[in-house]
């Protein structure tokens, strides 16, 4: 569950993040409040950590826009393919792969090109995020995570006391990314394939260059074997999907058979998962957030990722847990998320939750994991109901609700559909002098509105 980071912050505005690829990825331009985008999806648009679940892939699209998709353009590409796999020799060779290594791992290899139309393609999926998370988060899954910790004892106790993450945050996030190693979350394409053909052919080559050279180190190594480095179309592998780049600063060789083998050794793949979730910021011994009931007359203003309080502050606010549960650590700091608005589930997130999104920018994804990872402790399902008219907007719609509040005089930034913290800021703004709950969620009442 490595990922490639690119200093992204979740729903940051022209930023999807950095995350996995393989499930769903025409998902990776909506990161956002409203779009899970499972980690698989995400490695398309930014190369990072992990794959999930393979989502029916789209008709091979009309190449359009990117002048790097054009026929002509991909035509040639393939053409200089061998050239393009001869001139990255120097990179690998500076990263301390021979010559000779270097021909012998490249030799025979050809572009997969049908990767281009899943490069290229960005369906819409019309998912509300509470759907996403309660297809994420299922009975079938809980069962299948308590099997899994029971089975590995021994090594979540010692990766856990080796490196302090909790061992309910690596399992949730092995669920969620391939289903508990299921080959058909995995991938099954040649990630050296896959990568060589995203760095010689179509919009993502200048990221992928430095996956493909990565993926010949772990060849050149020998850490997974050659016919075991299967992963998706982008190039993540093994059961919490890394990305190569992500190995090569994550993983570790926790069984001691001198090799970090993140796709057959399950010492090698907890350990690595958590030793990426350390370096990102995992706070052993407490959780990435809470359930919270919002008071009545609650000031919707608050709502607002920048508004940073302890946990003893929130509760001064009348926020309280569901049941009266109390909270366990009164100076942890946090902010209010309601993903849905005010009419969906409030919770208070944590730093956890920060280091949780550092492996994918999508709020969805990062409650889905913590809330399996709970439901694995022995935690109860979320108490508030998701909202039953939740619609997902359609990429038009986010472009257009984003136009109309630039036309407005608000900055949204560029206007490309992905609903980050300053169409929150505008929305919640627009919402004021509207009259309405100023929660900063931009649905389809915010829409409407602004089409008045």
């Amino acid at each position: 569950m490595a990922v490639t980071k690119s200093g992204t912050t979740t729903g940051i505005e022209a930023n999807a993040g950095s995350a996995r690829a393989g499930w769903a990825a025409a998902l990776a331009l909506t990161a956002s409040v409203f779009s899970i985008v499972p980690a698989a999806a995400q490695a398309q648009e930014t190369g990072s950590i992990f794959s999930g679940f393979q989502a029916p892939q789209a008709p091979a699209p009309q190449r359009a826009g990117h002048p790097m998709m054009q026929p002509e353009v991909i035509a040639q590409a393939e053409a200089n393919f061998p050239n393009c796999i001869a001139a990255m020799a120097p990179l690998a060779q500076a990263k301390g792969v021979s010559p000779q290594n270097y021909a012998q791992i490249v030799g025979g290899l050809t572009p997969d090109m049908k990767i281009m139309d899943y490069l290229d393609s960005q369906p819409e999926f019309s998912k509300p995020l509470g759907e996403y998370v309660n297809m994420l988060v299922s009975d079938r899954r809980v069962t299948k995570g308590k099997e899994i910790l029971a089975k590995y004892k021994p090594i979540f106790d010692k990766v856990e006391k080796a490196y302090g993450v909790d061992r309910y945050v690596i399992a949730a996030i092995w669920g969620i990314e391939s289903d508990y190693g299921n080959p058909n979350g995995m991938g099954s394409r040649s990630v050296l394939r896959s990568t060589a053909t995203l760095a010689c052919i179509g919009r993502r080559q200048d990221y992928f260059r430095d996956e493909f050279v990565a993926t010949v180190q772990i060849l050149n190594r020998g850490d997974v074997p050659a016919d075991h480095l299967k992963g998706s179309w982008a190039g993540a592998f093994g059961p919490t999907q890394f990305m190569p780049t992500s190995f090569q600063r994550f993983a570790v060789d926790f069984d001691g058979d001198g090799k970090r083998n993140v796709v057959d050794s399950i010492p090698d793949v907890i350990a690595s998962t958590a030793n990426n979730l350390k370096l990102d910021g995992w706070s052993f011994g407490k959780t990435w957030g809470y359930e919270v009931v919002l008071p009545p007359g609650f000031d919707y203003r608050y709502v607002d990722r920048t508004k940073r309080y302890t946990v003893a502050q929130w509760a001064s606010l009348g926020i309280r847990r569901p049941g009266g549960a109390g909270f366990p650590r009164p100076t942890d700091t946090g902010f209010l998320l309601l993903p849905t608005g005010a009419k969906g589930p409030a919770f208070l997130v944590l730093p956890n939750f920060s280091a949780i999104l550092k492996y994918n920018p999508a709020d969805a994804y990062a409650l889905a994991i913590g809330h399996l990872s709970d439901r694995l402790r022995g935690g109860s399902p979320f108490v508030a109901s998701w909202p039953a008219d939740e619609r997902a907007l359609s990429r038009a719609e986010r472009v257009e609700i984003q136009t109309r509040l630039a036309q407005l005089g608000y900055d949204v930034g560029n206007p490309d559909g992905i609903l980050g913290q300053k169409t929150r800021v505008a929305v919640q703004d627009f919402q004021v002098r509207a009259g309405l709950v100023p929660d900063g969620y931009p649905g389809v009442v915010v829409l409407q509105r602004l089409r008045q």
